[in-house]
């Protein structure tokens, strides 16, 4: 089994100084990562506030989780990402996705396209990304980019590339992600009807959890699935004696879900300090999942988390 690990997913700042004072917290408290969503709404731009946070702290690394595809070119991610890794010292973690929300690619005049064709254009992009970050020439030719004896120059200080993450939750993604990506973000989320309504739960349930990771290992196969981290995206971190009672509260928004099915998910951790801790030690043997990412306003309850087991 990995040793556990712990990262903060982060959307905003109000200046510098209060985003320099979140990284440092965060790197404080012994946090592995910090990282930074990726849409088109008040969320602040992930690579420079990457660049900032690695600028604030000396061993927090810095991440996007995770960077839709279809806004940028491969070879400028790829230029990006090289820089970030060598402005932060090799502590850049670059997380990938292939996009989920329509009104963004509506506001940009963007076509949204099916899931196939997104998740088929990500695979893409991932091959030019990996090459250039390798230091190869890369050359081109598929149905989305085309590229013509392009090299990086500077490289990433990471070799052979600063870890890849791929995260979502369909067949084809993850599938992806199991043949390409260093970690495998697992979300649990479908998004339907391009973000507008609420998002499917199902992947939440333990019997889903189980087919996925089972996916993830067929499709990556035994040798390189032991190399590969398996990382869970935590929507809802509450410490408290009364688990029951919470879940069965959350039922009113998540009505998806039984309150066991709340309570056996990986995307939601509630209880006393001690059960969140065998929680995770849980699901970690049953899964394998060893990387958790909360959001920003659970990072001080589930601190005394990150204390008991990082890095064990």
């Amino acid at each position: 089994m990995k040793p556990f690990r712990f990262g903060v997913n982060v959307w905003n700042a109000k200046s510098r100084t209060d985003w320099v004072e979140k990284a440092r917290k965060i790197e404080a408290l012994g946090y592995a990562t910090l990282t930074l969503p990726d849409h088109l709404t008040d969320l602040i731009a992930p690579i420079p506030a990457m660049v900032s946070a690695a600028e604030a702290t000396t061993t927090l690394r810095v991440g996007s989780n995770v960077l839709n595809s279809d806004l940028r070119h491969p070879v400028l991610v790829a230029r990006e990402a090289a820089a970030v890794d060598l402005l932060s010292d090799g502590r850049l973690q670059l997380g990938l996705g292939a996009g989920s929300i329509q009104s963004e690619y509506d506001q940009a005049g963007m076509n949204f396209e099916r899931g196939s064709v997104r998740v088929a254009r990500l695979a893409e992009a991932v091959t030019i990304i990996k090459g250039l970050l390798k230091g190869e020439q890369v050359t081109f030719a598929g149905r989305y980019y085309r590229v013509t004896g392009h090299t990086l120059s500077p490289l990433p200080i990471q070799r052979p590339h600063p870890p890849l993450l791929i995260g979502g939750n369909g067949p084809r993604l993850l599938t992806l992600a199991a043949q390409e990506a260093d970690i495998v973000g697992l979300s649990g989320l479908t998004f339907r009807g391009g973000g507008a309504a609420p998002p499917d739960l199902s992947g939440w349930k333990t019997a889903s959890v189980d087919e996925r990771v089972s996916l993830v290992r067929e499709a990556a196969g035994e040798d390189r699935y032991a190399r590969i981290e398996l990382n869970a995206l935590v929507q809802r971190v509450v410490v408290t004696d009364h688990r029951r009672r919470i879940a069965e509260e959350l039922t009113s928004r998540w009505p998806q879900l039984t309150p066991d099915e709340i309570l056996q998910s990986p995307y939601v951790l509630i209880g006393t300090i001690d059960q969140l801790v065998e929680d995770l030690q849980a699901r970690r043997a049953r899964w394998g999942i060893s990387y958790y990412v909360v959001f920003e306003p659970y990072l001080d309850a589930f601190a005394p988390v990150v204390a008991r087991l990082a890095g064990k």
